[in-house]
């Protein structure tokens, strides 16, 4: 696999069940990338380590006053160079490429994982572990597939230019080969504390993550309420905590290293010393002195690499850890499903609270619980719940049907929606019934304001969808983004499409439009928004409300804020104190204003109190007023 082949067709059904096994499934699947990365560095490494034996043949050819054998060193040393340089450049390009596939790879698994659990990701995992997986942690898992051929290459040719010393000179070669077990394992008792701070510095950074993640996505509200500085505060005292943490870590590497140094250099010193000796008494030459003491110099260079792979490997555990528990989440169902691939039609139904949304109708559901809400939204997008239970459309359960088929026959427009960066066009550009054009699901989420906003915001985009879109909205207000979220889910035309909240950003009057906007362009088709908004109610067929887990109650909406004083309580926000008055003064059965005892007229001002009180009347939606309202504003 080159850079240039990327994505994978197939990224692979990765070994999760740990750390240790996810990062040598990877290293597996890489085998060839590996090789090629080995070849390379053992022809680099090899060519390095044979400059002193050049150096040295040519220093004892000088010696001895022989041009031949002066020539043949000058002739093998710049062979060597040559295949220095030639390893050392294909080296680098493979460990490279070793490293952004494996990098992509764990990326593309991630993805795939996320788009089959959707949002029920971010309940069973932190978002800021699933940010730092996908990001730096991405990075330390292909760092470590790609050292570990570096590594092997540089331990081989260690082991190599040991042999040879002790052929060429044994008096020496026996204390390199005695010394350099000791500088290969001196760092190992250090390496577990290294390791375990390693581990604190990642759990306080993906926290920090977390928390900055969280603040970011809500900093509107936060500025709304002031706790912007509560909040900027505490992610302070967060990055404080990862930088003590690093410090720490940081200096734990730095002792390392500097064993690293100090232990070849001691071997370098004791070579030295009894190379002298045994020079001084004539049993070894000059060049044969030169040959050692260099070899033991350009051996610290591949001794680097240990220290290279306990970094790469402390550092990619905790990440291959983190990794594999992300990708060990499974779906409650399999994604292949156990039916043929079909869209089905009909109501839909989801047994767990008994909730009926029939086909071709637009149907509001209240929930006072929003938790309650969001579980029940993706029951109906296809996600069983922790019973088993699972929504049907049609009669036919949709946890049963392949994930591509439910999530075309059911699409699900959670509350907070992303829009990612690009231009209009591209955020439009959606698997799609190709029913509904783009201008008609701009037209019917209101999106007018929006797209001359985008206009004005791009430098010479004169077409409103080549207008270029920041990355989540940020430049469009709250409402805008919400807006633009809607048309992308009425493009796709779903046999049941589910709303969560859709309007909740925007004014009443643009609220209204939209309602109207929505049932048009739905007509015959299955729709279900969540929502408290009185506006929306009143222009849906029907409205369920759902109490403890349950529907409570079938109705219309004027219906309902009538018969039903917990729907009331919910849609007006009412206390339980002014829930009892209102009962008192409107009984449930009645359907109007109480009547005075012994048939006695209430006096004016009382009736005037009590009619100020009474919310009904602000909840039912008069068309005239909206009517009037768009006359308004088409004269401004």
């Amino acid at each position: 696999m080159q850079i240039q082949d990327l994505p994978y067709p197939d990224p692979g059904v990765p070994d999760a069940r740990s750390g240790h096994r996810f990062l040598w499934w990877l290293f597996r699947n890489q085998l060839g990338g590996q090789l090629k990365s080995l070849a390379w560095g053992m022809l680099h490494f090899a060519s390095v380590s044979a400059l002193p034996f050049c150096v040295g043949l040519a220093i004892q050819a000088v010696v001895d006053r022989s041009g031949a054998r002066l020539a043949l060193a000058g002739g093998l040393l710049a062979v060597c160079c040559a295949g220095n340089a030639l390893g050392d450049t294909f080296l680098h390009r493979t460990a490279v490429t070793n490293w952004i596939t494996a990098a992509a790879r764990v990326q593309q698994l991630l993805a795939r994982k996320t788009a089959v659990l959707g949002s029920a990701l971010t309940r069973r995992v932190a978002a800021g572990e699933v940010v730092a997986v996908s990001t730096g942690d991405v990075e330390k898992i292909g760092w470590f597939v790609e050292a570990v051929s570096r590594f092997t290459a540089a331990a081989l040719t260690i082991v190599l230019v040991c042999v040879a010393l002790v052929v060429y000179e044994p008096a020496l070669g026996v204390v390199v080969i005695l010394g350099l077990p000791v500088l290969a394992l001196a760092v190992l008792p250090l390496l577990p504390r290294a390791t375990r701070r390693a581990d604190v510095q990642r759990e306080k950074a993906g926290r920090a993550t977390e928390l900055a993640s969280d603040t970011v996505a809500g900093l509107r509200v936060l500025r709304g309420i002031g706790g912007e500085e509560l909040f900027l505060d505490r992610y302070r005292g967060a990055s404080q905590e990862v930088r003590h943490a690093a410090v720490r870590s940081a200096r734990m590497w730095s002792l390392i290293s500097a064993i690293q140094v100090l232990l070849p250099g001691l071997l370098l010193v004791a070579v030295v010393w009894h190379g002298v000796h045994l020079a001084r008494e004539g049993r070894i030459g000059v060049g044969e002195l030169v040959t050692v003491y260099s070899s033991v110099m350009i051996l610290t260079y591949p001794l680097r690499h240990f220290e290279e792979i306990a970094m790469a490997y402390s550092f990619s555990r905790p990440s291959a850890t983190r990794a594999a528990r992300v990708l060990a989440l499974e779906r409650a169902t399999d994604t292949a499903g156990s039916r043929a691939a079909e869209v089905p039609a009909g109501d839909l139904y989801d047994p767990a609270t008994g909730l009926l949304a029939p086909t071709g109708r637009f149907t509001a559901v209240v929930c006072g619980d929003p938790d309650a809400a969001g579980r029940l939204a993706e029951r109906l997008g296809g996600h069983p719940s922790e019973q088993g239970e699972s929504a049907l459309l049609g009669g036919v359960p949709l946890d049963e049907l392949p994930l591509q088929s439910a999530r075309t026959a059911v699409l699900v427009q959670d509350k907070d929606p992303v829009l990612l960066s690009g231009t209009l066009r591209e955020l439009l550009d959606v698997p799609a019934s190709g029913a509904v054009a783009a201008q008609d699901a701009l037209a019917a989420a209101q999106c007018g304001d929006v797209l001359a906003a985008l206009t004005q915001g791009s430098v010479g985009a004169d077409d409103p969808m080549d207008a270029r879109i920041t990355e989540r909205g940020r430049s469009l207000s709250g409402g805008q983004r919400q807006r633009l979220a809607l048309a992308r889910s009425l493009i796709t035309d779903p046999e049941a499409l589910v709303l969560d909240e859709p309007t909740s950003a925007v004014d009443s009057h643009t609220e209204a439009r939209i309602a109207d906007g929505v049932r048009t362009l739905r007509a015959g088709r299955t729709t279900v928004v969540f929502t408290s908004s009185p506006l929306l109610l009143d222009r849906a067929d029907g409205v369920v409300f759902l109490h403890d887990g349950e529907v409570a109650a079938v109705g219309t909406h004027r219906e309902l804020l009538h018969t039903e004083p917990r729907y009331r309580a919910v849609v007006t926000r009412e206390t339980d104190e002014e829930t009892a008055a209102h009962e008192e003064r409107v009984p449930p059965a009645a359907g109007g204003p109480e009547q005075p005892p012994h048939g006695r007229s209430a006096p004016d001002g009382e009736r005037t109190r009590k009619r100020e009180k009474t919310p009904d009347d602000a909840l039912l939606v008069d068309d005239d007023v909206l009517h009037r309202l768009e006359e308004i504003e088409e004269t401004a």
